[in-house]
C-alpha cells in the first residue's frame, strides 16, 4: 500500500530511534551505558498509584468528557492559577494524551498547507516533523551557544514573515535546559504584538525540574496583552515520573481548545480515565516528591557537567532546568578514531561512543545545532559516573 504524503515528509523521532537502537543492543546481550533517556529514572508517587487503582476499584473505566474529567480540569486550572496567577475557564482547558499529543493537535486545527511555524534551534526533536506531517513549513531559527541557546527578539522578528502562524517557545528546553527570563520573554513579546497573525505555543514540560531560586515564568503572565495568543502545554510525564501515564493538558483561547477537543473526538474520544484520576493526585497531592527529585537531579546535573568539562574537547553549558546537557564536542570534529577513520560529524561522534565505549547519547543535529551531542542525566550516579570515564577515554584515544 502506498502511504500518504505526510507521511513521507516526515522521520521517526531520533532519540525513539536512539532507545531502540539501545534495546536491540542490550537484547543481543551488550551492556550499554545509556544517557538518551528523557524520562525520570523515579518510580511514580506511591500516593498517585494508589489513587489509579482506587480509581479502578470504584469502576471509573469508562469514557470521559472529551476535555477531561472535571476533577482533572479543575486541578490544572488550580495549578496554573497558583503557580502563574493565569485564570482559564472550563472552555480554555483541554487534556490529551501526553502533551506530545496536545501540541500535534494544536497544529493539526490551525496550520494549513504553507503556513510557517518558527522553531528555535536547538529544538526538541518533534517540532519540525510535527509541523510538516500538518502540511506547515517549519522556519528554524539557529540559536547559539553565546546566546545561552536562546531566541533573540531581533532573529525573532527576522523570522517572521505574513505566513507565519506559531512560534513554538519551550521553556526550559529540551536539549539544553535553557529558560527565559522575565526580561527575556518581555523583549520577544515587544516583537510579537507588532505582529498580530503570530500565535505562540509554550511547552513548558519541564517548568518544575528547574534549578534557580525563582519559578520559570511564563509568557502569558509576563505580557497579558498576549494571553489569547498564547497556548500553554504542560504535563504530568516529566514532574512526576509518569511519562507512561500519558496525561498532558492545554490552556488558551476558547476557539482552539475547542478544535483540539473536536479532533480529539475523532481520534481517541479521551485520555485514560484510570490516568486522569492519577494525574489529579499528582497534581493536588503531596508534592515533596518534586522537591526530592530536583535535589536528585540538580547534583547529578553539577557532577556530570563538572566530569565531562575536564574532558579536553568537550565543553558544557549548566542547564537552569530539565534534565539533559548539551555537551559542545565541536573541538573533537576532525579528529581520527584509533582506526583511522575521520570524525567529521557529531553523529559520526556519538556512533563512535557507542562502538567504542558503548556509551549512548544522541547527536546534537538531530536537535538543529551539529556539533554537540545530548547526555540525559536521568539515571543512577554509577551509571553517569561509568559513562563519564568511559567518554574521557574515547576522547583521550582521539588524534
Amino acid at each position: 500500500m502506498t502511504t500518504a504524503a505526510r507521511v513521507a515528509r516526515i522521520k521517526p523521532s531520533p532519540s525513539s530511534a536512539a532507545a531502540q537502537r539501545v534495546r536491540e543492543l542490550t537484547a543481543q546481550g551488550q551492556r550499554i551505558l545509556d544517557l538518551t533517556v528523557g524520562e525520570p529514572d523515579f518510580d511514580t508517587p506511591d500516593h498517585v498509584k494508589a489513587a489509579a487503582i482506587a480509581a479502578v476499584e470504584r469502576g471509573e473505566t469508562k469514557y470521559t468528557p472529551v476535555n477531561g474529567t472535571p476533577e482533572l480540569r479543575a486541578a490544572i486550572r488550580a495549578k496554573l492559577g497558583h503557580r502563574h496567577g493565569l485564570h482559564y475557564p472550563d472552555e480554555e482547558i483541554t487534556v490529551g494524551g501526553g502533551a506530545k499529543q496536545v501540541i500535534f493537535l494544536a497544529l493539526m486545527a490551525t496550520v494549513d498547507h504553507g503556513d510557517e511555524v518558527v522553531i528555535p534551534a536547538p529544538y526538541w526533536v518533534s517540532y519540525p516533523d510535527m509541523v510538516l506531517a500538518n502540511d506547515g513549513t517549519p522556519v528554524i531559527v539557529d540559536c547559539p551557544e553565546y546566546d545561552v541557546f536562546k531566541l533573540t527578539p531581533a532573529r525573532l522578528e527576522a523570522a517572521i514573515t505574513p505566513r507565519t502562524r506559531w512560534l513554538v517557545l519551550n521553556s526550559p528546553g529540551n536539549p539544553t535546559g535553557a529558560a527565559y527570563s522575565a526580561e527575556e520573554l518581555r523583549g520577544l513579546a515587544g516583537v510579537l504584538l507588532a505582529h498580530p497573525q503570530v500565535h505562540v505555543l509554550t511547552d513548558e514540560i519541564y517548568d518544575e525540574i528547574w534549578y534557580e531560586p525563582e519559578n520559570v515564568p511564563t509568557l502569558a503572565a509576563v505580557e497579558p496583552r498576549l494571553r489569547d495568543r498564547v497556548f500553554l502545554t504542560n504535563g504530568v510525564s516529566k514532574t512526576y515520573a509518569m511519562t507512561g501515564w500519558r496525561i498532558g493538558y492545554g490552556a488558551g483561547p476558547r476557539e482552539l481548545v475547542g478544535a483540539i477537543n473536536k479532533l480529539q473526538s475523532q481520534m481517541s474520544s479521551c485520555p485514560s480515565s484510570v490516568s486522569q484520576a492519577a494525574a489529579v493526585a499528582a497534581l493536588t497531592g503531596p508534592q515533596d516528591f518534586v522537591a526530592t527529585a530536583v535535589a536528585t537531579y540538580r547534583g547529578r546535573r553539577d557532577r556530570v557537567a563538572k566530569l565531562l568539562a575536564d574532558v579536553p574537547g568537550l565543553s558544557v553549558t549548566a542547564p537552569s532546568g530539565g534534565f539533559y546537557l548539551f555537551v559542545n564536542c565541536g573541538g573533537l570534529l576532525g579528529k581520527h578514531t584509533p582506526a583511522g577513520d575521520a570524525l567529521r560529524t557529531d553523529e559520526e561522534f556519538s556512533r563512535y561512543l557507542l562502538e567504542s565505549e558503548r556509551v549512548a547519547v544522541i547527536h546534537g543535529a538531530a536537535y538543529g545545532t551539529p556539533g554537540y551531542f545530548r547526555v540525559s542525566f536521568a539515571t543512577s550516579t554509577a551509571v553517569l559516573d561509568e559513562a563519564c570515564e568511559a567518554i574521557a577515554r574515547a576522547c583521550a584515544r582521539l588524534s
